[in-house]
């Protein structure tokens, strides 16, 4: 069994180089060669594979479309191999979005997160993000 102390290691550092967007070549420190991500948005739920090299296309890809943002970690509750994460993240809305272009507009979103680890790396997430959110700062709505 693995002990809450890794987890919250593990979890803490990968979202404060990784996630964060100050590192995202350090993925494979805190990654399993796959990882199975679960992602709900809205009351759709997709599960895809992520590895290391991928995950950190991602995070530039989030880099590139929200600039050099911000990220914080409202609430990180740990549990033997499980953390559960409540992070928000604040940049600018810098390339298109779901058909919107880019408004220059700063956008806060709200994520929730839990990350399973195994052998000292995360081996799965749920993850649950507030679409209906984003899209109305997007469009000026809030």
């Amino acid at each position: 069994m693995i002990s809450s102390e890794v987890t919250r290691r593990v979890v803490g550092d990968f979202l404060r180089y990784v996630r964060s967007g100050r590192e995202p070549q350090r993925a494979a420190e805190f990654m399993a060669s796959t990882v199975r991500a679960h992602q709900v948005q809205s009351q759709d739920l997709t599960t895809v594979e992520r590895t290391p090299d991928d995950y950190a296309e991602h995070v530039r890809e989030m880099t590139a479309t929200w600039g050099a943002f911000d990220l914080t970690i409202e609430e990180f509750l740990v549990d033997g191999a499980r953390a559960y994460v409540r992070l928000s993240q604040v940049g600018r809305h810098l390339e298109p979005v779901d058909g919107i272009a880019p408004t220059g507009r700063t956008v806060r979103q709200i994520n929730s997160v839990v990350y399973h680890v195994e052998d000292g790396l995360i081996t799965e997430y749920w993850m649950q993000i507030d679409r209906a959110g984003l899209l109305a700062q997007l469009r000026g709505d809030s």
